[in-house]
Formats: structure tokens, sequence, C-alpha cells
């Protein structure tokens, strides 16, 4: 199967450069699958999609001011890292740019020396692991050194920085948000708790497996980047009641559905876990964990993409963002919000 397929006609004013005011007001397309019928709502009216006995999925991952603009100890060159994830202890794995000025032993200072990161190892594609020294408490120091790690297609400041974070963002440890999740309020995951819906979290920290961009063209050639997740006893047990019961399960993006799909793919049924995952969900895959999935407009070409059309069928989604486009549709990490339906 080839990259190209996944390629579709974007203008760039439909890239969404901030959030809306209110969250839950923006368009929601309503593509059910079996059919590829498509319906126009509003995000809040996700709730009459939902009944009694079914379970919200939700990733609670939280988002790391990660982005760090610091300079090379010895030349005071300019150098910016993107932490992607701990790997152990103080020893994390980022994207440097520029890269060709590091190698191993170089220290990077930031903030006047608050921060400093030595490189431990210098890997393909700008990925380079270094040694975080600092006094305290890592995150506080991230949170007065660092910023939000916005993707490159938003060129807007965003001046209220819990915007790239869901109301529910519990667990520190991303490097993107996972955007389906943006659309919710506390008042209406209350609606959605009140008329029976489970709210089920789980924890995908978002990482390169989730925004790296397919360069090959075959897509069978694409490897995947480890993300980490984690499936609670509790979380595992309710999701397992539901299957049996007959209700469905709505994974809130595509994060939260890798993490659903690699479980049950080892163990058949849901399982407490903590875990890596570099699962690539591209169209032949058989959904054993997900019946629905709340999802935002993806890239053309990327993994995402690809994803959907695994659930929804590849000419269904391509015939949808058309549709979106036309329909003038807000895209990507601010935009608007898909509901992948039986």
């Amino acid at each position: 199967m080839n990259t190209e397929e996944f390629d579709y006609y974007l203008p760039e004013e439909l890239i969404a450069q901030t959030p809306l005011e209110n969250r839950s007001s923006s368009r929601l397309l309503v593509l059910h699958k079996k059919t590829g019928v498509i319906e126009h709502r509003v995000f809040s009216d996700i709730i009459e999609y939902l009944n009694p006995g079914d379970a919200l999925v939700i990733n609670d991952t939280k988002v790391i001011p990660a982005r760090l603009i610091g300079e090379k100890e010895s030349t005071k060159a300019v150098i910016e890292l993107l932490l992607l994830k701990n790997i152990k202890d103080n020893i994390w794995e980022c994207l440097a740019k520029p890269q060709k000025r590091l190698k191993p032993g170089t220290i990077v200072t930031f903030g006047n020396d608050i921060l400093k990161a030595e490189v431990k190892e210098v890997l393909n594609d700008g990925i380079t692991h270094v040694e975080l020294i600092y006094e305290g408490i890592l995150m506080e120091v991230l949170e007065s050194l660092g910023t939000m790690p916005l993707p490159p297609y938003i060129h807007e400041k965003l001046d209220n920085q819990d915007r790239y974070q869901t109301v529910y963002a519990n667990i520190y440890g991303s490097a993107a948000a996972p955007t389906a999740g943006l659309h919710f309020t506390d008042e209406l995951l209350n609606h959605i708790q009140k008329k029976g819906i489970t709210i089920v979290p789980v924890t995908l920290h978002v990482g390169l497996g989730t925004f790296r961009p397919v360069v090959v063209d075959n897509i069978k050639n694409h490897k995947m980047h480890t993300e980490s997740y984690i499936i609670s006893r509790e979380s595992a047990n309710i999701l397992n009641n539901i299957k049996e019961n007959g209700g469905k399960i709505f994974a809130v993006g595509t994060t939260s559905t890798r993490v659903l799909e690699s479980n049950i793919n080892k163990y058949e049924k849901f399982q407490e876990e903590v875990s890596d995952t570099d699962i690539f969900i591209y169209p032949g895959y058989e959904f054993k964990g997900i019946d629905n999935l709340i999802t935002n407009f993806h890239l053309p070409k990327s993994t995402l993409i690809m994803l959907v059309s695994a659930l929804a069928g590849k000419e269904n989604i391509m015939n949808a963002y058309k549709e979106a486009v036309d329909e003038k549709y807000r895209f990507f990490s601010f935009g608007d919000a898909m509901l992948i339906i039986d």
C-alpha cells in the first residue's frame, strides 16, 4: 500500500491556528463507517451518540513544557531541544537542532545554568540522548524554562498554555497533546457520566511514534518509534465488563486507540500493564479493542490518517476529508473533530 494513497488537498487557511474560546463548540463530522453516511454536528452533540453502558476511554497524559532553547557552553551557539521521553533516571531522548553542532560530552545550558544537558549519544533522524542536570524538581524547572511544543504548522502564539492540555490531563510525559481530547469540557464530561457512560482513563505518552511523518513509499516499510503506556487494573476490569455486557468502547483519540489495541492484542482481554508500543495500524488491521473513535482531522500521508482509514475504510475517510475541506472545517491540533461510528 502506497503512502501517496493517503494524500489529500488541504488549503492552508483551513489549518486552525488558535483554539476556540469554548472547547466543545467545535464542529463535529460524524462518519458512519458501515454506510459512509456523513452528518454535520457540533461537538457537544457527541453525547447523543453515547448510550448507557458504553465506555469513553480518555488518555490522561499531560504535555511537558518540552521545548527548550539554550546554548552550547563552549561556543554559545543556540541549540533547541525537544524532550521526547525519559529513558531512565535523568537520561532523555530528544530532538536536537542543529544536531550537527553536538557530540558526546557537549554541554548545553538553559536559563543561566539552572538546567544543563550533557549529550550522551547522537543518533539518526535528529534523535539525541542527553542527561539533564539540575537541582530540585524537574517539572518545576521545565515549567520555568520550557514552552509548549506546538506543532510546526501552528504559527500563532498560544496565550493560554493550558489550552494545549486536556481538562483531564494528569500524568506528565507527552511531547504533544492527545488533541481529540481538547474538545471536552468538565461540564460535557459530567453530562456524559450522568447519562450512564463510564469514563475510563488510560495513559499513552505521545512521542515520535505519533507525530513522526511517513517518508517511505510503501507504508509497510515505515518504522514506528515506541511510546510508553499504562492501563490500570481498574480500567482493564471496567472495559472487560463493558464488552461482556454489550456496551460500546469509544476511544478518544488515536493514542487511546493504540493503548487498547496494543494491550488486547497481547492478552485477548484487557489487562493491567505498563509497557511500550510501536503498533502501526493501517488498512487491513482488525480492531479488537475499540468500537468507535473520536478524533481530529489528521495530516496528509500520516500514520494517523492510516489508522482512521483502517477503522472506517480508506474510501470513506477520503470522502469525509474532501467534504470537510468543502465545508471549511478547521484542521489539525486546534481544529474540529470527527466521530467514526457504526
